[in-house]
């Protein structure tokens, strides 16, 4: 099928079931490795669906135009999410999905602008994005380009110095057509995020440095809708965070159950078992 005749079939549905099909292209490839990021892909997205099909501009046939948001995901090890989306976006075609990880894929599992359309930027040295964000911001202003940016960034970054120096530059350019999103699921490589540098409420840290800063439940589609209206209607000079609390491995109980899911390994008859979970949470 082609990218044209998969976005014209899928045109009506709703965000759930976008984000129902995001969480399902995200298992489907989890499992041609065996392991992966998944406990971050089933968590975002909610947020993923939000964006690609509510809040942004973008052409799946034309990867490249001038005039789309630009999305850019700083966690380059949130690829699979971002995989799943561009997939269900019809910017990636679904026959790709097999090839996930595997040598001369345009879905390799760390992002990697070069290789696939719809990855804008390659990230993964974490405290980066934000910085490249604020940078393609103020380029746009300056060529009187519409577009937004979009920043997905996660809440280990909150510990990096440079994204606070991002943050610091962004209210100096004024960037009202910077939104950055924070997932924050609680869960590094070594542990909660809240035993590290993040500690305390995050919004108002983000407005005392001059943003526009809402905190929502990142599993409750309602409320991103909300969030992400409200931050492109601001009539304010000043750039938007939204911070999205959501909840790793979501959909699938006995992946939420674990108490390490930063990195999954699942056996492999546990991939059907999840599957069979998800599907039979489907909403009709």
């Amino acid at each position: 099928m082609s990218a044209a005749s998969r976005v014209g079939k899928l045109a009506n549905l709703s965000l759930d079931m976008r984000a129902w099909n995001i969480r399902r292209h995200a298992l489907r490839m989890g499992e041609v490795q065996g392991q992966g990021y998944i406990g971050q892909a089933l968590g975002f997205a909610d947020v993923l669906a939000t964006l690609y099909f509510h809040a942004t501009d973008y052409r799946p046939e034309d990867p490249e135009w001038e005039g789309r948001d630009r999305i850019y995901l700083s966690i380059g090890h949130y690829a699979i999410a971002l995989y799943a989306a561009l997939i269900e976006a019809g910017i990636l075609p679904e026959e790709e999905l097999g090839t996930y990880g595997m040598d001369d894929s345009r879905m390799p599992m760390s992002g990697m602008a070069s290789y696939t359309p719809g990855m804008e930027i390659t990230g993964g040295s974490l405290g980066q994005g934000l910085g490249i964000a604020v940078g393609a911001a103020l380029g746009l202003k300056r060529k009187g380009n519409q577009a937004y940016v979009f920043n997905l960034m996660s809440d280990g970054e909150l510990g990096e110095g440079s994204t606070w120096e991002a943050v610091m530059s962004a209210v100096q350019w004024k960037l009202d057509n910077l939104i950055c999103i924070v997932d924050f699921n609680n869960q590094q490589a070594d542990g909660p995020t809240r035993d590290a540098l993040a500690k305390g409420a995050e919004g108002p840290k983000w407005e005392a440095f001059g943003w526009f800063a809402q905190e929502v439940d990142g599993n409750d589609l309602d409320a991103l809708v909300y969030a992400f209206d409200a931050a492109r209607r601001l009539n304010e000079p000043k750039p938007r965070v939204i911070i999205c609390h959501t909840k790793m491995c979501k959909g699938v109980d006995f992946l939420e159950q674990r108490e390490m899911n930063h990195f999954v390994r699942v056996e492999p008859d546990e991939w059907s078992k999840a599957l069979k979970q998800l599907e039979e949470a489907k909403t009709p």
